[in-house]
């Protein structure tokens, strides 16, 4: 995504977007794509977003841009300026009693928790991420809910009117990539802050070691507003303490999710996966500095905890959960992170795992579905694996984690709905080339192929190495060699993916009748045979949230409407 469309989504959050003639000077500056804006724009909603896709680098300057040092300082003040032009100031955001929370995996699960358990508290609640799955007013949320169609495209199409129409008691704000230099650290005064757990992601733009990362991600710290993090590897952790010296900002280690429940009834989860305990926790201490710092009654009794002289920061506050709280963890949602759907024979497994430690949890939590839902019985069940991977990730690297779960198919296609997905303007990515995507997919399915190869290697059933510190509980345990080999497919579209996969076993998915040449390839013909006559199909969508956002718009009409 380009800087100046992440500048103008942000803004849009804040109720302000910049003048159209703006649009038209920057989209000539940057060599933003080519596709032009509607010369008449109604008040459709896909018409606004198609002019916001206007301003999507294009792949050839993207490429120019990461290769070619500059100064990111100019990104927030370029962020700076889309605000003044909607008549807003750095200021006004300072009322907006934020909670701002970065990370390299689950901070948008942590946002998630948190914004849903201050909603259990009666409190309207503004919610801004990224990326979207579906519509990219998802991105902009008013009590859980995207905003409508209608107030996105009113508010796109004009200069935006001032915060009050839509005033929130507080917002929940996620950081795009890093923190330092994303364009919502114009944020100068938030209530409280977080940082998830960290890890190796998006290395172009923030750096090589996860030490790098942390002094990115730490450059959300402001000076005397408390903030908090989860365990951490030693080497980022001694990076963010020291960020937080510099800066004058107090930081606090949440204790796990289990001193929290001892004395009560265990937490209950909205959210599965044992990773997401961490992401609970960090959600449970940010959610009650918002509500002490506000002066709320009812946060939830201190209790006593073990003094740990060993910890390099001090501890968060141990205290009991109220019932609001338990709510709100209770009924989080979150889509596209370890999400299940069943249909049928058909269980849709969707988690948008995209980095090694993401992905170990991924296969933690896929296994453990898989057991827990284990039929007995001798009609044959099948597995099929949907992947993707963008950017600068190591697919090879994601790929060998997926092995342990033995697939009988992996199938392999880009983040694109249909083929020509034109008539739907939040899919589009013009950052790169219809040829980039699927070569990339055809290399993806030469790693599988090689794994495969290499499976009687007894070295590749090691257990995983998780990076280092990183939490225990995400780490796999060895899996015995086995004989298991899997096919593989590559495919055009995630339409077709599925049209293969679901053999139209699946009551919601039905599309029309697949195109000629689909079930060409000896192996999709006789995959083909075997999806049909399968007492169940178990599929998991994993390795992009942009590959599980196009999989839930097929699955899930009504995400669409």
């Amino acid at each position: 995504m380009s800087r100046a469309r992440s500048h103008l989504r942000a803004a849009l959050y804040l109720e302000a977007v910049s003048p159209r003639g703006a649009t038209t000077r920057t989209a000539a500056r940057r060599e933003l794509s080519a596709r032009p804006a509607p010369l008449k724009p109604g008040m459709e909603y896909q018409d606004a977003v198609r002019t916001l896709n206007t301003l999507q680098t294009n792949a050839s300057y993207l490429k120019q841009m990461k290769s070619q040092q500059g100064d990111p300082q100019t990104k927030l003040e370029a962020m700076k300026l889309y605000l003044a032009r909607s008549g807003l100031q750095v200021e006004d955001l300072d009322q907006l009693n934020i909670i701002h929370i970065t990370g390299t995996k689950g901070k948008g699960s942590t946002c998630a928790f948190t914004e849903r358990i201050l909603r259990s508290y009666g409190l309207k609640t503004g919610f801004f991420s990224s990326p979207h799955l579906v519509q990219v007013r998802e991105r902009i949320r008013i009590n859980g809910q995207p905003v409508s169609r209608e107030l996105f495209t009113k508010h796109f199409w004009r200069l935006y009117q001032r915060l009050e129409e839509t005033k929130v008691d507080l917002a929940v704000v996620e950081v795009g990539i890093g923190g330092a230099y994303d364009c919502t650290n114009i944020i100068r005064k938030p209530v409280v802050c977080g940082v998830s757990s960290l890890g190796i992601d998006h290395t172009s733009l923030l750096g090589d070691t996860v030490e790098k990362i942390a002094w990115q991600k730490g450059g959300i710290f402001k000076p005397g507003v408390p903030a908090f993090t989860v365990p951490q590897p030693d080497g980022p952790l001694a990076v963010l303490k020291e960020r937080a010296e510099q800066i004058s900002c107090p930081l606090y280690l949440c204790p796990q999710l289990e001193a929290l429940e001892e004395g009560g009834p265990p937490l209950t989860l909205g959210l599965e996966g044992e990773h997401q305990r961490f992401n609970a926790a960090l959600a449970l201490q940010l959610a009650r500095c918002w509500l002490q710092q506000k002066d709320h009654q009812g946060i939830g009794e201190l209790t006593a905890s073990r003094p740990s002289l060993l910890q390099p920061l001090p501890l968060a506050p141990v205290f009991q959960p109220t019932s609001h709280m338990r709510q709100g963890l209770r009924d989080t949602e979150w889509l596209g992170r370890s999400q299940m759907l069943r249909r049928g024979h058909l269980t849709w497994y969707l988690d948008g795992a995209h980095t090694s430690s993401s992905m170990q949890a991924c296969v933690r939590w896929f296994r453990q579905a898989l057991h827990r839902g284990e039929r007995r019985g001798s009609a044959p069940e099948v597995r099929v694996l949907l992947f993707n991977s963008t950017g600068d990730r190591d697919p090879a690297a994601l790929l060998k984690l997926l092995q342990p779960c033995q697939f009988d198919y992996a199938v392999f296609c880009p983040n694109l709905t249909e083929v020509s997905p034109t008539d739907n303007a939040d899919q589009q990515n013009f950052t790169v080339t219809l040829d980039q995507v699927l070569l990339r997919c055809l290399e993806h399915q030469q790693h599988w192929r090689r794994l495969d190869e290499e499976q009687a290697s007894p070295d590749l059933w090691s257990a995983p190495s998780p990076e280092p510190g990183g939490p225990a509980s995400l780490r796999l345990p060895p899996c015995p060699p086995h004989p298991h080999s899997s096919s593989s497919l590559v495919f055009s579209c995630i339409s077709h993916a599925l049209q293969w996969i679901t053999q139209g076993r699946d009551p919601v998915f039905q599309p029309p009748s697949p195109p000629r040449g689909l079930l060409a390839h000896p192996v999709a013909g006789s995959g083909a045979s075997v999806l049909r006559e399968a007492a169940a199909i178990h599929v998991l969508v994993t390795g992009s949230l942009h590959l599980v956002g196009g999989v839930l718009k097929l699955l899930e009409p009504s995400l669409s409407q």
